[in-house]
This record gives structure tokens, sequence and C-alpha cells, in this order.
């Protein structure tokens, strides 16, 4: 679900000036910037259209409805993808904590208001790239290096979540919450049956789109009828033979 990839090697920051540095070590692990050298990272940095916000606690970093102007980078911190009911209910709907997630960029790119909000759910920081800093189906033969990477990227990026949307339409599309559970952990487990989450009960909840007390209960009932051994965020299937009869 994280959207951050782990490079291998470190490269050198000569080209960096020490406040960029922790920044371009971020980058480095982000998506958005593969195949970036540090000339381009640095390039990318000292944009006129990137800048550094941070957020405090419970602060807004755009509305329902706000019209999109920029895709933004996780440096530190934890922000919630929400969006509130007509009768005013808040539904959580993501998190983004690690750093060098990206959001926002599907709005930005489509030119789309957003149909949802971020708050920062502890002190956070963004890194903001303005959509001038790069277009998708624009003028390319004007645009940096670092910006024709950027595009490439957002590209694959698009692609992927697109997979994993095709992914989430195959669970929810299954019959009971029980059947819904079995679909993602059909998908997400090792060959010894075990899944690790690497996001939150909450989140894991509004990805099959039902409260969490209900999904607890379900897992608590499917532990108590042996098909589950949970501890935390460490599911192991005991029996699988049982648990495909629900596939």
């Amino acid at each position: 679900m994280s959207t951050v990839r782990k490079k291998g090697g470190v490269a050198c920051c000569s080209c960096l000036s020490d406040k960029e540095a922790p920044v371009a070590s971020i980058l480095r692990c982000s998506n958005l910037t593969t195949g970036m050298d540090d000339a381009e990272i640095a390039e990318l940095l000292a944009s006129s259209q990137v800048r550094r916000h941070v957020f405090s606690a419970g602060e807004i970093v755009f509305h329902d409805g706000d019209q999109p102007h920029s895709l933004y980078i996780l440096l530190r911190g934890e922000v919630h993808i929400l969006k509130d009911t007509f009768s005013g209910r808040r539904i959580f709907i993501s998190e983004v904590n690690e750093p060098g997630d990206m959001f926002g960029e599907v709005y930005e790119v489509l030119k789309r208001p957003y149909d949802i909000y971020v708050e920062a759910a502890k002190e956070t920081e963004l890194l903001e790239i303005g959509s001038r800093f790069f277009t998708i189906g624009g003028q390319s033969e004007h645009l940096s290096r670092s910006a024709l990477l950027v595009e490439r990227n957002l590209m694959r990026i698009f692609a992927r979540k697109a997979y994993f949307m095709h992914g989430r339409i195959k669970v929810l599309a299954s019959g009971s919450l029980r059947e819904k559970i079995v679909r993602f952990l059909f998908q997400n487990m090792d060959a010894a049956g075990h899944v690790e989450l690497a996001v939150s009960r909450e989140y894991l909840a509004a990805y099959l789109a039902v409260t969490r007390p209900s999904l607890s209960r379900e897992l608590s009932a499917m532990q108590k009828d042996g098909l589950l051994k949970v501890a935390g965020k460490n599911l192991q299937i005991l029996d699988l033979n049982r648990f495909e009869e629900y596939l």
C-alpha cells in the first residue's frame, strides 16, 4: 500500500546544500524520483515550484472542493485522507506515514477539484511540487531533465495505482465480510500463509469498506474458528484448505 521504494546504494550528496541533503535522502526512496541522480534531485529542489511546509497537528493541508495546484511528498510526520458525509460524519479513507510517500497527484494531473481533504495527524513536513514544474501531455521539450523524469515516473505510479484498484475491486466484489478479508489476505500472504500488515486496522477497514469494529469482530471470529492467528499486525493462516473455501 505504501508508495515508498527502497533504492540500492547511497549516492553522494556533494551537489546538495546541507539543508537540502536530508530531503534528497528521502526523495531517493520515492517512486517519483526513480532514475534521478544527485544533480537532478538538486535541480528539482532548486525550482521555484518546489516548497517545504510544516503543518501542526490538526491543520488542513487542503480542503474538499479546493482546486489542485500541487502534488505532495511526505518528509516527516503523518497525514490522514478524510471525507465528511452530508450528515457530518467523518470517514477515514487512508493514511500517509512513510517518508517519501506521495499524495494528491491524481487530482493535480486531471485538474479535478479534491473530493477529499487531508489533515495533519501530528506535526508534519511536506514537500510541495507545483504543477508548473511538470506537464503531462504538454510541451515537454521545454522541460528540464528532472521534470521529464517526474513526468515519466508519474505515469508508472498511475499504472501501479490502477493495478492496486483492480485488486481492491476484486476484494470488494466478494459477498460477506469474511470473504473480503480472505481475498485480501490471499492477495498479500507469503508461501507460508503469513501476512504482515503494513497499514493500521483503521486503514484496512476503510480499504474493505467496513467499520473498524466490524473488522475486529470478524477477525476475532476467524481466530476463534481456527482459521487465523492474529497478533497485532501479524496474521497467520492456520487452515489453508478451509481458508480457500471462502475464495
